[in-house]
């Protein structure tokens, strides 16, 4: 009887968002521990098969560094983005274009959702130029152009496509990209529903050292004035930040989850109460009921 509870609390959800787009940021623990990643890969094709559209964008961090120390190269980090000069941009792309993107497409293959994996050079999917804001460090990439095209005619012919984040240039370079910024642009330019955000930690605290703080929605004024007053932990502002440009792209609703918990994707879009910290603006919902 329980299970029958779950699914009539889930049918209303999977009623309002069939046909809508969702980008899942997928990082962190669900991507090395191997039951949280099979638990992640059954979310997204139960989310495909009744009828939503999810978009998946990763990053691959650990990976990259484990592949840098074999070759020989220590990872350097300015301001929590990697040092990429061009022999560390082979590795990135290597890494996160070839193995991390066509391992994911694998596990979501063989759950049954057809899937295919894009970097953000095909189709000139993300234009980026060099990051200069942290002064010189390498191909690091800011998004300057989204063009969705590819993205829609995979989604049409029901495909699902899984992104790495992995830029070009107007010279057809390549640029490494935080894959939360890179999620965050793509979300605007498909007019997603939701952004959702994976993570490490259970969402947004007002005080990290008390966890009965713990944030489960928020404003997005709220988030602008929590960021310029500091009030943010420095490994949480990228995430912020990218809730913030897709909730000003258009983006219906933000998501920072707990990538660590099992199905977190499911509890989040199918259940009253959810999970992790959900940012939105409340002008955007008065406009849409």
């Amino acid at each position: 009887m329980q299970h029958v509870e779950m699914l009539i609390e889930a049918l209303p959800y999977i009623k309002r968002f069939a046909g809508q787009t969702m980008v899942v940021k997928y990082g962190g623990a669900a991507m090395l521990d191997e039951s949280l990643k099979a638990a992640v890969m059954q979310d997204i094709a139960l989310l495909h098969y009744v009828g939503l559209q999810p978009i998946v964008v990763h990053g691959g961090g650990p990976e990259v560094s484990d592949a840098m120390a074999r070759m020989g190269k220590t990872p350097q980090f300015v301001s929590g983005l990697r040092v990429t000069d061009s022999e560390t941009m082979e590795i990135v792309e290597m890494v996160l274009a070839g193995k991390t993107n066509k391992g994911i497409v694998a596990h979501l293959n063989q759950q049954g959702a057809t899937a295919v994996g894009l970097s953000g050079k095909d189709g000139n999917l993300i234009v980026a130029e060099q990051e200069t804001s942290k002064g010189d460090i390498g191909y690091v990439g800011k998004v300057v152009q989204i063009n969705p095209q590819l993205i829609h005619t995979l989604t049409r012919d029901g495909y699902v496509p899984v992104i790495s984040s992995v830029g070009i240039g107007r010279s057809g370079e390549s640029y490494n990209i935080n894959a939360d910024t890179a999620a965050a642009a793509l979300a605007a330019a498909l007019h997603a529903t939701k952004l959702i955000l994976m993570t490490d930690v259970e969402g947004l605290y007002r005080d990290f050292s008390d966890k009965s703080s713990l944030i489960s929605t928020l404003t997005l004024d709220e988030a602008r004035l929590m960021m310029s007053s500091r009030q943010i932990d420095r490994g949480m502002i990228p995430k912020i930040e990218s809730c913030i440009t897709a909730l000003d792209g258009g983006v219906a609703r933000t998501h920072i989850i707990d990538g660590r918990e099992p199905h977190a994707l499911l509890t989040e879009i199918f259940t009253d109460e959810g999970i992790g910290t959900m940012i939105y603006d409340p002008a955007r919902e008065e406009i849409n009921e």
